[in-house]
């Protein structure tokens, strides 16, 4: 069936954020709360909780458009709507009558196949369903979303022996292409799988932390980024959840593991953990927690750590113990100071507790990582954690703590190896089962397994990913564009070329946490403090000639980004055939940040886009200042969505709500343009030239005097003004592609040379901020 309406009961944290998602995704949907005692506006609490997630950093919704497919109402007055909704999700509070009061009250209106979830994070599905008629349970099921929902990734579902499949067929299609998520099916036991495991992780680590008397900031150190886990570590994570949590969560399993689960026995009553929250202490969303911040007598903000033995706060310091300053998770596993111990410690009780529940919670150990890796944030979930470690010291690890042996560990196995270029998984059974892909997901990952690069070279690669088409990945440190990650760009086109009709179109995309973090300032900035000035000139001249030969050539190309695609990766995509971006796209030309105008074209692209965008300002100055806004303010777009808003995307480019889609679509929408491609032809603008930078230069001379932009701010955004407005010209003559590109390389080499600019850029390498000189 095709989900096209939804409702959300319960418009709390999680019920607003799965709604915001649901309409992110196109989808109009209803949210629904209770009705407060003596409200004037009965849709109060739904309405204010839309109003609160357009303010919310970092927002829940991809665009302000989508909080108007919104409609908020209260579950007194506005059930029936309920009627025409494909999909009904309950997130009321986690008490089993509310529950089964909601359910009640959903069967009276719904229509006949709906589908009805609950968002609990806890309790089984049995218990939901307990007494509920057979009608309703076969449309019933659990999707378990984790917080913030359009964030994070994981969605469990969970079913039963009446649940129909046609149901658990749509929701996991829909929630896998249009929510975007990473849909594992889990067995009907408490917790699931990723609170399963994670809340013996935190257990072990605050228990272990107690007992053998380290500090938060020495517990967090360890049991955090050298073992791949968040980098906040257990006591900055909880802050970040909340501690309010941890009582609940607590309670729900105490009701619902059987005895003598490992869980239970490790939990202790730590009376500190309960005044903290009657105090309200309660994390970040409270007074502070494990970690507060203060104001010192000269008004700076002071970290400060809570003393876990007297229960005081202190100032935050850096760990002294030598474990909790290592980060190879050898040395630490072998440190023999209590560091080391607080390690081997909860990694046991943790990675015991995991090789217990397979198959118990999930079919297979490679459900379990992906699980702990989308829904905790660990970089390797605790199988693939067992591979790295080394499956005998794991086994040494938990004989030391005198705990049961799971079966899967009885023999020093691993459990993942590769073979034929794909991914096998040891299966309970100790067969090795191929770890497989969902229809319409290619992951770039499994082509590098399987094949040899065409091409490669310190930045980047070559790859045939299949049908005729090329794929250029960038593999440098933050995957910043060097002369290298150019280079193969232009490779991948002259083996196009030459291939005579074997392939037929390229895809520039990578899996790395972010496209690019733009071109290698560091690299020029080094070329520039020993006056390398024709170097620098030669790679703007280089990178500008091989956008352009890009955008101009006889075959498409498809640019593929997810997370940042900043300065000169954004630039890549202005010179694309078309984008096919991840939902989770946040691009921006951001070159002014360190003093620089965008030099490889992309001032020309915008000022293109800007002028002949039907839908956008119009007239000779209003297109320039619209552009020069972006542009000089270094806006980055905080999802694809707005990427279009601001131009960085045309509306024809594509959105991909998966990531795991994503190298699909690319290479689908790349084969779609190759039949019968025909490249852009060049547009001359008729542009304002000095009347136009004129115009701009009035509102920065406010600024300048109101202190909010300094003398080289006037500097670089002159020099953006001048590129802009297309220099020596007004709006009787035509201005070519060629001459913006020369007023860009103009520009661009004129700010490198000053002093100002050197010390922004140094300044930026070495802190990670701007420099406002």
């Amino acid at each position: 069936m095709a989900i096209s309406k939804c409702a959300v009961i319960g418009a709390g944290v999680m019920g607003g954020g799965i709604a915001a998602q649901i309409a992110n995704a196109g989808v109009p949907v209803t949210l629904l709360d209770i009705v407060p005692p003596k409200a004037n506006n009965r849709n109060v609490v739904a309405e204010t909780a839309i109003e609160k997630m357009l303010k919310t950093e970092p927002a829940p919704f991809m665009s302000p458009r989508a909080a108007r497919l919104v409609t908020p109402g209260n579950i007194e007055d506005d059930m029936a709507r309920l009627a025409d909704c494909d999909w009904v999700v309950e997130a009321v509070l986690e008490k089993i009558e509310i529950k089964h009061a909601t359910y009640e009250k959903i069967a009276k209106v719904r229509k006949a196949g709906s589908i009805v979830s609950s968002n609990t994070s806890t309790i089984p599905l049995k218990d939901l369903t307990a007494g509920l008629p057979d009608a309703f349970t076969k449309d019933f099921l659990i999707t378990h979303f984790f917080n913030p929902p359009r964030y994070m990734r994981l969605l469990e579902i969970v079913t039963g022996p009446n649940t129909s499949k046609d149901a658990v067929a749509a929701i996991d299609e829909f929630c896998d292409v249009k929510l975007g998520k990473h849909v594992i099916h889990a067995k009907d036991t408490p917790g699931f799988i990723a609170n399963r495991i994670g809340g013996m992780w935190m257990q072990a680590a605050i228990q272990a932390a107690f007992d053998l008397g380290l500090s938060v900031e020495e517990a967090d150190a360890i049991m955090g980024r050298p073992f791949g886990m968040p980098r906040t570590g257990v006591f900055g994570l909880l802050d970040l959840v909340g501690l309010d949590l941890m009582p609940q969560v607590a309670a729900s399993m105490q009701r619902t593991l059987p005895k003598g689960d490992l869980y239970l026995t490790t939990m202790k009553d730590r009376p500190l953990l309960a005044k903290m929250i009657a105090d309200g202490y309660t994390g970040r969303k409270g007074k502070g927690g494990f970690y507060r911040l203060q104001r010192s007598a000269d008004g700076s903000r002071v970290k400060e750590g809570i003393d876990l033995a007297t229960g005081q706060y202190r100032k935050s310091e850096d760990p002294s113990l030598a474990s909790a300053t290592q980060r190879d998770p050898a040395k630490i596993l072998s440190a023999q100071d209590r560091g080391g111990q607080y390690a081997r410690r909860v990694l046991a009780y943790t990675l015991q507790y995991a090789a217990s529940l397979v198959p118990e919670i999930a079919d297979s150990v490679d459900n379990v990582d992906q699980a702990m890796k989308l829904g905790y944030n660990w970089s390797a979930g605790p199988f693939e954690l067992i591979d790295k470690i080394g499956a005998a010291t794991v086994a040494g690890l938990i004989q030391a703590e005198k705990l049961p042996m799971p079966p899967l560990l009885a023999k020093p196995l691993p459990f993942y190896r590769v073979d034929g270029g794909f991914i096998r998984q040891r299966g309970p059974d100790g067969e090795w089962i191929r770890v497989a892909r969902r229809p319409g997901v290619l992951l770039l990952g499994d082509v590098k397994r399987a094949s040899a690069p065409v091409a490669k070279n310190g930045s980047a690669s070559l790859w045939d990913i299949g049908d005729g088409v090329l794929c250029v990945e960038f593999h440098s440190r933050l995957n910043s564009l060097d002369g290298d990650s150019l280079a193969m760009i232009k490779t991948a086109g002259e083996t196009i070329k030459k291939s005579a009709g074997k392939y037929v179109a390229l895809v520039i995309h990578n899996e790395a946490d972010n496209f690019s973090a733009g071109a290698n300032v560091g690299l020029a900035l080094f070329a520039a403090n020993i006056a390398l000035w024709p170097f620098i000139e030669e790679g703007q001249t280089s990178g500008q000639k091989i956008l352009k030969e890009m955008k101009y050539a006889p075959f498409p190309t498809v640019s593929a980004p997810s997370g940042m695609a900043l300065g000169g990766g954004c630039e890549i995509l202005l010179h694309s055939s078309a984008v096919q971006a991840h939902a989770e796209s946040y691009i921006g030309l951001v070159e002014v940040g360190v003093g620089l105008v965008p030099g490889w074209g992309g001032c020309t692209e915008m000022a293109t886009r800007a002028y002949t965008n039907k839908r956008g300002p119009q007239g000779p100055i209003a297109p320039l200042a619209a552009v020069f806004e972006t542009i000089g303010l270094a806006k980055v777009s905080k999802s694809a969505e707005e990427a279009r808003d601001l131009l960085f995307m045309r509306p024809t480019d594509g959105i991909t709500m998966n990531r795991d889609r994503l190298l699909a679509d690319a290479k689908a929408r790349a084969l779609a343009l190759a039949k019968d491609y025909q490249p852009p032809k060049p547009v001359a603008l008729r542009l304002p030239g000095p009347t136009g930078a004129a115009a701009i230069g009035l509102s920065l001379d406010d600024l300048h005097k109101q202190g909010k932009a300094s003398d080289h701010d006037l500097v670089v955004a002159g020099k953006l003004a001048e590129v802009l407005s297309g220099g020596a010209t007004d709006i009787t003559e035509e201005v070519t592609e060629d001459q913006l590109l020369a007023l860009e390389r103009k520009s661009f080499q004129a700010l490198i040379r000053t002093d100002k600019t050197l010390a922004r850029i140094e300044h930026t390498l070495e802190t990670g901020r701007p420099l406002r000189n």
